[in-house]
């Protein structure tokens, strides 16, 4: 199921949340969505699953809005508020209520407690939950109609590190199902080991879509040498358009030449390697450079 937002405004007054925004979420992917705070990723999000009201243009889930599922659950599952569960409820009394709304069996509210690992706490209120918890069994929530389609916003937050691990690996599987997995989130480096894809908005306006690996792939040729004899190396490899910085003895970090280049230079000059790794640009690094003019509040 395909999620296509097209030409998606939405105005506050004289206030644009977002303008213009358009964008392709493809299944069997995980897509991340990422920007600063305040930079549209909530309302748009909230228009996808139909929570907000564009002020102009669409969103559609497999060709339809979200208003015109019979039964929504079943074509997309969303966890956009961990909390919205009444903290007076049980864990098990909020997912079987859902499940009775949407015709769901009681068999589906055991699944996905046990699948979330909230089984053992079932009957405990969710008041009494911790945030993790609450982040768990709102994605036993998403997972309820077992959809074709997740939307989740910020899903590991709170959680532990056994609980992202369980998230990531989750996520993967689902996407490797063939489902359409579109999450944000703020941990850049937990995002940069599951996504596939990422859609990044700033100041309400998409500012980069493009595959994880084109993105990080941006950065220009940065090679990392370690050698014993780092003072002939670095005389050989600096020419014009080439820098050579070095952090630490005998470790150099080159810009402007290949690894094969370098090992070739290294030949000639008959300086030993002991290590030659390629670096990619990180998508903190990638995020960073792209969002720099679209962020709120800035340090010095």
């Amino acid at each position: 199921m395909t999620i296509e937002v097209e030409g998606l405004t939405k105005q506050y007054g004289d206030k644009h949340a977002v303008r213009d925004v358009s964008f392709t979420v493809q299944p069997g992917k995980v897509t991340g969505f990422l920007g600063p705070n305040g930079a549209g990723k909530s309302t748009t999000m909230r228009s996808v699953v139909g929570l907000d009201r564009p002020t102009s243009g669409r969103a559609l889930i497999d060709g339809s809005e979200y208003r015109a599922f019979a039964a929504p659950l079943r074509e997309v599952g969303a966890l956009l508020d961990a909390k919205a569960a009444r903290r007076s409820r049980t864990a098990l009394n909020y997912l079987t209520s859902i499940a009775a709304t949407h015709r769901i069996p009681r068999s589906r509210v055991t699944e996905v407690l046990e699948a979330t690992g909230l089984s053992s706490v079932a009957r405990k209120k969710v008041g009494g939950f911790s945030l993790g918890m609450g982040q768990r069994l709102g994605i036993a929530a998403a997972l309820l109609g077992d959809p074709g389609t997740l939307i989740l916003d910020e899903p590991v937050n709170g959680l532990d590190p056994e609980g992202v691990t369980w998230v990531r690996e989750l996520l993967a599987r689902l996407a490797s199902e063939g489902r359409t997995v579109f999450l944000s989130s703020h941990l850049l480096s937990e995002l940069a080991l599951i996504a596939d894809h990422v859609i990044i908005i700033g100041r309400g306006e998409i500012i980069a879509d493009s595959p994880l690996s084109s993105l990080t792939d941006q950065g220009g040729s940065r090679v990392r040498v370690r050698t014993p004899d780092a003072r002939t190396l670095t005389h050989r490899l600096t020419t014009t358009g080439v820098t050579v910085a070095s952090n630490e003895p005998g470790l150099l970090e080159v810009e402007g030449l290949t690894a094969e280049q370098i090992a070739r230079a290294a030949h000639e000059a008959g300086v030993l390697l002991t290590e030659l790794t390629p670096l990619r640009q990180t998508l903190e690094e990638a995020y960073n450079h792209l969002t720099r003019d679209s962020v709120e509040y800035a340090s010095a």
